[in-house]
């Protein structure tokens, strides 16, 4: 196959991986998660205001490159925001993490790339939270790009590649906290790489493979830690206008260990990533999605880790990011989305010597037709899974997800709004925990008063507003301050998680 024609088939590949991940990204309802994203982004668009905040929201990363997609969309005000644009952005980077494995292909192999890029294009975990508007697959996406620019530069030393690095890196630092495990994996297995087997006489390292192991020149170092200092001071002082922001990114790195250790609801045993990928079980089945691509990145880190150096680093790297974020109590399923890049990639190195091992015993019919069809699966498990199910309960993928029936009391609060003399500015008074409001503040951002308390105590006379929610801790003494003039309705929020909907009579 000649250069053009792969050159040719990878960018369809890529294109294919754009349209799974860019149809009806309104379909699913917002993710709590994703609501807090877009409230933060929104007074970033509406008064051109950043302040990084060390409790929450993670790195400014996200946010600023979400402002292009909203102008492109001529959306200038919080109200203006849609699903469709906010989640374009991370389903872009999914799109782009791919074009990325490019800089690659001589240390894995052109074919072995097409392979790594046909699984990430239909993997159903990077397709499902490719479609969230939340950091993990950005700061995936960077650290692809970091390790690629790296590899270029070990192939060719130059200022070019150092500075890419550099800003790759310094990207990822500014998107979310958990670069540090990133980063450290990713220099602990450039380290083990060096210390490995050197590639055999004639192997499979191309270019001038010596540089790679030699120390890079101190104005190419400089280069790199000039461009990383400048992106992550420039996003997290707000271009400057901010300087605390540099030490509240420091200084939150306390915080979030606090919280890593004291992970609450969302603690989960060692193997809890492992599990998402082999074996999620739900209405996706008992045979987990990834479990082909996890066999096969086993396949291609054994076959390619004594051979070629770009393999040995990424096997490092893929086990001891898996390593760390496994032994981290706190635990998303979004956050397997760095290592898991690592994975694809030995996958892709594994279905290539899958086929030419079975080529060698003339099973080549055998071996494409099994990969065929694993790959076919791939795909499927993924419309199903961001389509399909998309909110489903028993879609493994849908943690924590806001429930389709919390969209029935969005559109029971709109079509109240339209009969009422006020219209938007009709009173809305939600007496709810934080945990138990999101994403609420999203689908009532265009509504000019909402006011929201912690307990109903707070909220002064309940009665001034003709449509009040509350939290199931806050029912009953909403319910005793309305009396019998409301009508009371209840609403899933998610999982186990509901809110009252109490309408003046």
């Amino acid at each position: 196959m000649s250069a053009r024609a792969i050159g040719g088939l990878f960018l369809l590949i890529a294109a294919g991986a754009a349209a799974i991940r860019l149809g009806d990204l309104d379909r699913r309802p917002m993710h709590h998660d994703e609501a807090n994203q877009a409230i933060k982004f929104g007074a970033l668009l509406e008064k051109g205001e950043y302040r990084y905040d060390p409790e929450d929201h993670h790195g400014p990363g996200l946010y600023y490159l979400t402002v292009p997609a909203a102008w492109l969309g001529s959306e200038r005000s919080l109200a203006d925001l849609t699903e469709r644009t906010l989640r374009s952005v991370p389903a872009l980077s999914g799109v782009l993490t791919i074009l990325l494995f490019w800089l690659l292909r001589d240390g894995v192999g052109v074919r072995s790339l097409l392979w790594a890029a046909i699984l990430a294009a239909l993997s159903p975990t990077m397709v499902y939270y490719g479609r969230f508007y939340i950091q993990e697959t950005l700061l995936m996406c960077l650290a692809i790009g970091a390790i690629g620019a790296g590899w270029r530069y070990a192939q060719r030393p130059g200022t070019g590649w150092a500075a890419a690095t550099g800003v790759f890196a310094g990207a990822a630092a500014a998107t979310k906290e958990t670069w540090i495990v990133v980063l450290a994996a990713a220099a602990v297995a450039l380290l083990l790489a060096r210390l490995g087997c050197p590639g055999r006489k004639g192997g499979h390292d191309p270019g001038p493979a010596g540089s790679a192991a030699g120390k890079p020149a101190a104005a190419h170092f400089a280069a790199a830690a000039t461009c990383f200092l400048a992106v992550f001071s420039l996003l997290f002082s707000s271009f400057l206008e901010n300087p605390r922001g540099l030490w509240d990114s420091l200084a939150a790195f306390g915080g979030y260990a606090r919280r890593a250790a004291d992970a609450g609801a969302h603690t989960h045993p060692w193997h809890y990533y492992l599990q998402v990928l082999a074996a999620p079980g739900g209405r996706l089945g008992p045979v987990g999605s990834e479990t082909l691509v996890l066999l096969l990145a086993v396949v291609g880190g054994a076959a390619g880790f004594a051979e070629r150096r770009l393999i040995r680093f990424l096997a490092w790297y893929t086990l001891l990011s898996a390593a760390a974020f496994s032994a981290i109590p706190y635990k998303t399923p979004w956050n397997l989305l760095p290592f898991h890049a690592g994975a694809v990639l030995l996958a892709g190195y594994g279905a290539e010597s899958s086929i030419r091992a079975a080529a060698r015993r003339r099973l080549t019919i055998a071996a494409a037709t099994l990969m065929g069809a694993g790959v076919v699966f791939l795909g499927v498990q993924s419309c199903r899974a961001s389509y399909t199910l998309a909110a489903d309960p028993g879609n493994p993928y849908a943690y924590a997800q806001t429930s389709t029936d919390f969209m029935k009391l969005v559109g029971r609060i709109r079509g109240l709004a339209s009969r009422h003399p006020d219209g938007k500015r009709m009173p809305v008074f939600v007496c709810s925990d934080p945990g138990e409001t999101w994403p609420l503040p999203w689908y009532l951002r265009d509504f000019a008063r909402v006011g929201y308390w912690r307990h109903a105590a707070d909220a002064g006379n309940l009665r001034n507003a003709p449509v009040v929610i509350a939290s199931l801790d806050q029912e009953e003494r909403v319910s005793e301050a309305l009396g019998d003039e409301y009508l009371y309705e209840l609403y899933s929020l998610r999982e186990g998680v509901f809110l009252a909907l109490f309408i003046q009579d």
